[in-house]
């Protein structure tokens, strides 16, 4: 997972860091992240890959409320007990001497795991807080935490149960997933989608270039760079010819204008035309009928003339 920890765990990713933060606390409904910092905290290790596999973050809410974020990676050690270990460290860290309990922040630990943990569901995202036994009222919103268990969510991919299209949660994960490091394999269905999906998700695309850069041989990058390449030329070519398809669109129709205007500036003429003959033959003093018949004109419209002639 130290790729995951280069790609979310410094300042010149912060801003993808706080989108993929977000996405997986909304399901709490914790108010949104608007900032972060990386802490660079010392609160121990049970095992020496122990600060490979855990993340630090405090971050910042909408409500200006400060969130104390512990990440740890796929270990099978007594992972539960682990995330509580490191929990309660998180929790007791801030604490100095002369502090006050109200000091304490809150302490949500996320646990992003590459086994499954829990056989009780097939869901591969569950949260957990302190709730009463019998009425379920929320003991304390200062402890949470999130297992996200990576094989279950490739199942559920697999089983097409998940909608990346829709759930910003489902786009980030699979993300995370579409690279099997222990199998050493890549999912080039998930691989495909995401790439569709990355050309609508600025955040995501960001952090599916840096991921790729991390996670690929230069074989694998060098497929990557042209397959985004071909996608954006198509994207544009395709916009290009919408364009282009417009442009006619709006040609034709000001041409269709222009032959209505000539239309009726020729049928105009024509009926001035008749109108000049009309008046012509009636000076002549042709009778009313056979000018009418002879330049087309209804016989109402000739007498009109006449009478015009008349006065």
């Amino acid at each position: 997972m130290s790729s995951f920890k280069q790609l979310f765990g410094n300042e010149k990713n912060k801003a993808i860091t706080v989108v993929f933060l977000n996405a997986i606390l909304q399901k709490t409904g914790r108010s949104r992240i608007k900032d972060i910092s990386f802490a660079n905290t010392e609160l121990g290790g049970e095992y020496v890959d122990d600060k490979e596999s855990r993340l630090d973050l405090m971050v910042v809410t909408d409500a200006d409320e400060w969130i104390n974020v512990e990440m740890q990676f796929g270990n099978k050690y007594d992972m539960i007990n682990r995330s509580i270990f490191y929990w309660s460290r998180a929790y007791l860290n801030p604490l100095g001497k002369g502090m006050s309990y109200k000091q304490l922040r809150p302490v949500i630990a996320i646990n992003i795991l590459n086994f499954d943990l829990f056989k009780q569901t097939e869901r591969f995202h569950t949260s957990y807080h302190l709730y009463e036994d019998e009425e379920q009222f929320e003991l304390t919103d200062m402890m949470e935490y999130h297992f996200i268990e990576m094989g279950k969510l490739i199942q559920a991919w697999k089983d097409d149960k998940l909608d990346p299209w829709n759930s910003v949660l489902a786009r980030w994960l699979l993300m995370l997933g579409m690279v099997d490091h222990r199998n050493k394999k890549i999912y080039d269905d998930i691989y495909a989608e995401l790439e569709e999906i990355a050309m609508k998700d600025e955040s995501l695309r960001e952090a599916f270039q840096n991921w790729e850069e991390l996670s690929m041989t230069q074989e694998q990058k060098l497929a990557y760079e042209s397959r985004l390449k071909r996608i954006m030329d198509e994207e544009s070519f395709q916009r290009d010819m919408d364009l282009l398809a417009q442009e006619i669109e709006r040609g034709k129709e000001e041409i269709r204008q222009k032959e209505k205007k000539i239309s009726q500036i020729k049928k105009e003429a024509v009926m001035k035309s008749k109108k000049a003959t009309a008046r012509r033959l009636l000076l002549h003093g042709i009778e009313v009928e056979l000018v009418a018949e002879s330049t087309g004109l209804p016989r109402d419209r000739v007498m009109g003339i006449q009478r015009d002639l008349e006065k």
